[in-house]
This record gives C-alpha cells, sequence and structure tokens, in this order.
C-alpha cells in the first residue's frame, strides 16, 4: 500500500469511517456506485470499484469481453465523511474501461473539457444553486409540499414556512459544512415546498462533485425525516419550477496572482457570445426531460413569475434573461434541476470557447424585461426562442457539432438515443388532461 494512501485510511479510521460510498454519475445525473470497505482504499485507486457496464445507462458498453467491465476509480482529493450516514465516506471515481479514462463518463467528459481551458492557462469557476422540493405523497397518490402550511400566494423568503423545515434544512447544511462546502444561506423559493440552498463557488470539477454530493445528502436526510426530496423541475403546472443557475468565471493563473478574464468585458462578452449560439443545443444539456419544458415557458404563476427563461438574450442584471451579466462573472440561468452538472459544464464551456476562438459578438445587452414584451417585438430585436419541447432541444444537439464534440460520439449517440426514446414515450402518452377534454366532446 501507498505511504499517502495508508496514511490517509488510518485518519479515516481513525474518525470512525468503515466504509467508503464509491460514487459515480451516470449520463442522467443520478448518482450509482457500491459501499466498498476502507481497507480496500488502495484498490479502489488503482484498479477501482468493478460495475457491470451494460447496467450502466449511457455507457453503450457490450454485454461480454474486456469491454464490459466499467471500473471506477477513487479521486482521494473528494474523500469526505457524511455525517447523515456515520461510519461512511464518500468518495467520487472516475470512469475507466480497458484500463483508460471512459470516454462516455460524464466527469471525464467534463475534465476533457477542463483539459481545453488548462493548454490556455485558464481555469472555470462555478457557482451551483440548486432549487429543490421537500414534498409528500397525498391519500390520492399524488404530492404536496411537506408541510401542509405552506400555502402562501407568494411564498418566497417565507419565514413561517422556512422555520418548520429547520431541523432538516439545518441537518443538511451542517452535514454538507463538515464535507467541506462553504454553505452560506438556505431559503424558501417561490413555490409551496420549493427551497434552495447555496454553497461557494470552485473549480467547475469540484462543483460539480459538490452538486452530487449535495443530492446524496439532502435525499438521504429528507427519508430520515419522512419527506421526498425532489429535484423534478415543474412539479406544480401553476407555480415556478426548481432551476441550478451557474455563476460562472474564467480565471488566468493560481493563487495570488490569479487575475479573472471575465473583468474584461469584451473577455466574458465573446464567451457569452458563445453561450448564446449554442443555446437551443445546450438546452438539452441543461433541460434534459420532458418536464423541463414545463419550466422553460413566460407566464403567470401562482407567484406572479415562473423566473424561467424563454429567450435567448444577455443583459445586465437581468433575471428575465438567459444570462444575467455581473461584474466578473455572468448567470447561466438555462440549466434546471434535473441537469447532469458535469454534462452541462461541459458544454457550457465548449460553447464559450468557441464564442472566444471566434470571437463572437453577443449582440445588445437587454434591459428589458423580456417577460414583459410580445412576440412581435422579440422578433424585432432578433432575439432568439429557446426549444419548447425536449424532441426540439435533442435536434438541437445533434445538429451541434461542437455540443457533439465535446461530449464525444460515445455519449453523444447514447445521449441522443435515450433522450429521443424519452420524448416519444412522452408524446404516445395519453394524460388525465387528454381524457378529460376528449373522451365526450365529440
Amino acid at each position: 500500500m501507498h505511504a499517502d494512501h495508508l496514511a490517509l485510511q488510518e485518519r479515516l479510521a481513525a474518525e470512525g469511517v468503515h466504509t467508503l460510498l464509491a460514487q459515480f454519475t451516470d449520463i442522467h445525473g443520478v448518482a450509482k456506485g457500491k459501499f466498498v470497505p476502507l481497507a480496500q482504499l488502495s484498490t479502489l485507486v488503482d484498479t477501482g470499484a468493478g460495475f457491470a457496464g451494460p447496467s450502466i445507462a449511457g455507457t453503450g458498453l457490450p454485454r461480454t469481453g474486456p469491454r464490459s467491465e466499467y471500473y471506477g476509480r477513487a479521486d482521494l482529493s473528494t474523500v469526505a465523511p457524511m455525517p447523515w450516514m456515520p461510519g461512511y465516506a464518500r468518495v467520487v471515481c472516475d470512469g475507466y474501461v480497458a484500463n483508460a479514462p471512459f470516454d462516455a463518463c460524464p466527469r471525464q467528459v467534463l475534465r476533457r473539457q477542463l483539459a481545453r481551458l488548462s493548454e490556455r492557462g485558464w481555469h472555470l469557476q462555478t457557482g451551483i444553486e440548486p432549487e429543490f422540493f421537500l414534498l409528500r405523497r397525498t391519500e390520492e397518490g399524488g404530492i404536496a409540499a411537506a408541510d401542509a402550511q405552506d400555502g402562501l400566494d407568494k411564498p418566497s423568503y417565507d419565514l413561517k414556512s422556512l422555520p418548520r423545515q429547520r431541523d432538516l434544512l439545518n441537518e443538511l447544511s451542517y452535514g454538507l459544512q463538515a464535507c467541506g462546502l462553504d454553505v452560506f444561506q438556505t431559503d424558501h423559493e417561490d413555490a409551496h415546498g420549493q427551497y434552495e440552498l447555496n454553497f461557494l463557488h470552485a473549480d467547475a470539477l469540484r462543483s460539480a462533485d459538490n452538486l452530487m454530493l449535495f443530492k446524496l445528502a439532502a435525499q438521504a436526510i429528507a427519508e430520515q425525516y419522512g419527506v421526498l426530496f425532489s429535484m423534478m423541475p415543474k412539479p406544480f403546472a401553476n407555480q415556478p419550477g426548481s432551476g441550478m443557475h451557474f455563476h460562472v468565471s474564467l480565471w488566468q493563473g493560481e493563487g495570488q496572482g490569479a487575475h479573472c478574464l471575465f473583468d474584461d468585458e469584451k473577455q466574458m462578452g465573446h464567451f457569452i457570445a458563445g453561450v448564446l449560439a449554442h443555446s437551443t443545443g445546450l438546452a438539452a444539456l441543461a433541460a434534459p426531460t420532458v418536464n423541463s419544458y414545463k419550466r422553460l415557458v413566460v407566464g403567470e404563476s401562482l407567484s406572479g413569475t415562473s423566473w424561467a427563461p424563454a429567450y435567448i438574450a444577455h443583459g445586465p442584471n437581468n433575471r428575465t434573461a438567459l444570462v444575467r451579466t455581473l461584474p466578473g462573472r455572468f448567470e447561466w440561468r438555462l440549466p434546471d434541476a434535473a441537469a447532469n452538472p458535469y454534462l452541462a459544464t461541459a458544454g457550457l464551456v465548449a460553447a464559450g470557447l468557441d464564442g472566444m476562438e471566434r470571437q463572437l459578438d453577443p449582440g445588445v445587452a437587454c434591459t428589458d424585461d423580456l417577460f414583459e414584451l410580445s412576440l412581435v417585438q422579440l422578433r424585432e430585436r432578433q432575439i432568439g426562442l429557446l426549444p419548447q419541447s425536449l424532441g426540439d432541444a435533442v435536434d438541437a444537439f445533434e445538429a451541434d457539432n461542437v455540443l457533439r464534440s465535446a461530449l464525444g460520439e460515445t455519449l453523444s449517440e447514447q445521449f441522443v438515443r435515450l433522450k429521443r426514446a424519452e420524448w416519444i414515450e412522452y408524446a404516445r402518452h395519453v394524460s388525465d388532461w387528454e381524457v378529460q377534454r376528449y373522451a365526450t366532446l365529440f
């Protein structure tokens, strides 16, 4: 055993850890993995935990032969004991197949895009803001806010409902802080049962890892409290959905000598222009479900607005635009709570680099409330519309060579196949709305 592995193993054992949760992320952004005894730490690093490749969504691996095995190799920089599961520590794994980095592992996909930045001496910082719902099952089998008293017309920042969930939310916050995340606020969002927890920005790979840790923690802790944790983008038709906004900045150099490239508005403008130019294809990665497109529409909700972008535009501190610009950074408002953070970030990097390499112009900054403009006014200003269905978004992704290249051939093909099948299955589904409207109409 390597000396550093032994030292880490001894430290973890002294902290009461007996088992590693070896975790990777599949194409859908779902955490997968195994329990591995702490004594196997070196094997988990050198060889990895083995999995049947075809059993993992999006790998496209065969059922036989040397390429049928998927190995998750531990990145020891991510090891963190989990207070909500005493005795267990999460460690993030990279996918390997046939003893080489697996091209269709979402974390490896992001690594490849970040390497393109590293070649230029750059690194990306992201702050990911997850919104989520705490729900309960109703007697009829539906869902409702976990807090039955949570019913204000404008529930944002509600200090009646928020304290009623304080034990769960505080345990989540304290647990993430113990894992090294800098949690700085939690609030009640704009729908019944909806909350947001914010942790500080980090390098893009670590931010994605942190988001997956947040999901693991929130699901486990909510289950212990007898409620449902949900990152479904739009659980309620008449209320806002859950976004997962990215705050993005690009840096050169390290430590005290680092400087933000986005302090130069021209540089940031080129990056933003790339994001806008590829937005229809990026929608498939950032809003990857049928339900996502119930969120990406403009219209009145119970609280007054949906807060979800539908138009391809940028503007200073403009929350109605796809890209909200701020000093030295921008907020990418397209992603929703169902997005795979590795794939969404990889697509973002590829689009932004394309904008910088081609020195694209982002166009005129929009200061208007886009939700107030008519379609005629939007066309006059040449402001485009995001895809309005998963089917349209997948078509746009498939036609976007920059994004397909970023994901790689294997993962792109798997993504298109799986998402197109999801859309077709939904399109063929007969809903209660259709039955109520049409069964006796004719």
